[in-house]
């Protein structure tokens, strides 16, 4: 595991060599875009490097309502909330609704969502569809009772667009609650990259929420919340975020200024995802999913080639050291053709010579 003294973009440094880095989640490269890194300068000379009070004080930044004004513009939502992190947004939400009803965990959920510690559904080895096909069956044999119903929008490991039809069937007769977990689609999936919220369909009675990171495609180091005015009003008043510190306002303003940023780097790396799909696609090393940029394969020993071939990929024990290996390989959109098509005749090579 090799330790550098530099954020990785497109390439890093180890030892003096110069290595190709297709890991890591920042799918749209902001953490190292130049002209993002130059907004958030800007933003800092007008907000300073922190915002050390609560979103509750009697001085209010103008940024605040500025970006969550363009997140509901963007996704739809009635309403929209930042806080300071992903983990916080989930956790924010998750314990809101802990009175709301029975908790229903959706299998490989992030624990930014849970309740408690190793929800019993974790445990449960099931595919996706079995489970929300099991979930509609189960509710609808059962006394109606309120429900929270809890899931991440894809699996950013073994790689899944899950489909979420089934929501469009839940029964109507009680409250429930459907949140899920966007942070690894936000900025990269839905309609211009506004996330699982542009195309998940629920009855009306069926309250939403979304809860995502900022800090993967759109490199804020912050979290949001979306869903109806009434619910984010409870959650404002809140411990959970009157007493946490706010997104750092400088990150803000430099996501309400960098929106061609971003869709001219969520074309980029719609460009490279395809062509690497078209390249490896033919070699059944990979699970993929359209428009996605991680490439997950079963075949760990791919790492170590790959990076004799100076190109680090992700490939490590997740979420513990006691898991197993997860190996994948992540695309940016400061990756350039020539990089992608690199990476895939190296892939080929692996492939035909372990044949």
């Amino acid at each position: 595991m090799p330790t550098i003294d530099h954020l990785p973009g497109r390439t890093l440094v180890v030892d003096g060599h110069e290595y190709l880095f297709c890991s890591g989640t920042s799918y749209l490269g902001m953490a190292r875009h130049a002209a993002f890194m130059d907004l958030v300068q800007e933003g800092m000379h007008h907000y300073g490097t922190n915002y050390s009070s609560s979103r509750h004080s009697n001085l209010q930044l103008a940024v605040f309502e500025e970006a969550e004004q363009l997140l509901r513009q963007q996704t739809g939502a009635a309403s929209a909330l930042t806080v300071s992190s992903g983990y916080l947004a989930g956790q924010m939400a998750v314990r809101a609704l802990a009175q709301h009803g029975r908790f229903e965990y959706a299998p490989g959920t992030h624990p930014a969502a849970w309740l408690a510690e190793h929800p019993a559904a974790m445990n449960h080895p099931i595919t996706y569809d079995t489970w929300s096909k099991d979930l509609l069956h189960r509710l609808g044999s059962t006394a109606p009772e309120p429900v929270v119903i809890v899931s991440n929008s894809l699996d950013p490991l073994h790689v899944e667009r899950y489909d979420f039809r089934w929501t469009a069937h839940l029964p109507t007769d009680r409250p429930i609650t459907l949140l899920l977990d966007d942070s690894h689609g936000f900025g990269v999936i839905g309609q211009e990259g506004a996330g699982i919220i542009t195309e998940i369909e629920v009855p009306r009675s069926v309250r939403l929420v979304v809860v995502s990171s900022l800090g993967k495609a759109y490199g804020i180091p912050g979290g949001v919340v979306l869903s109806d005015a009434d619910f984010l009003t409870q959650l404002q008043r809140s411990g959970f975020f009157g007493a946490s510190s706010p997104v750092v306002p400088a990150y803000l303003y430099a996501f309400t200024r960098a929106q061609e940023l971003y869709a001219q780097a969520r074309q980029q790396l719609q460009a490279n995802i395809a062509q690497f799909a078209e390249a490896i696609g033919p070699l059944g090393l990979f699970d993929f999913a359209p428009g996605f940029p991680v490439f997950y394969t079963a075949v760990n020993a791919l790492s170590s080639y790959l990076e004799k071939h100076k190109v680090l990929i992700s490939s490590f024990a997740y979420p513990t050291p006691a898991d197993p290996c997860i190996t994948r390989i992540v695309l940016s959109s400061l990756h350039t053709s020539a990089d992608v098509a690199r990476v895939a005749e190296l892939v080929r090579s692996f492939a035909l010579g372990t044949k």
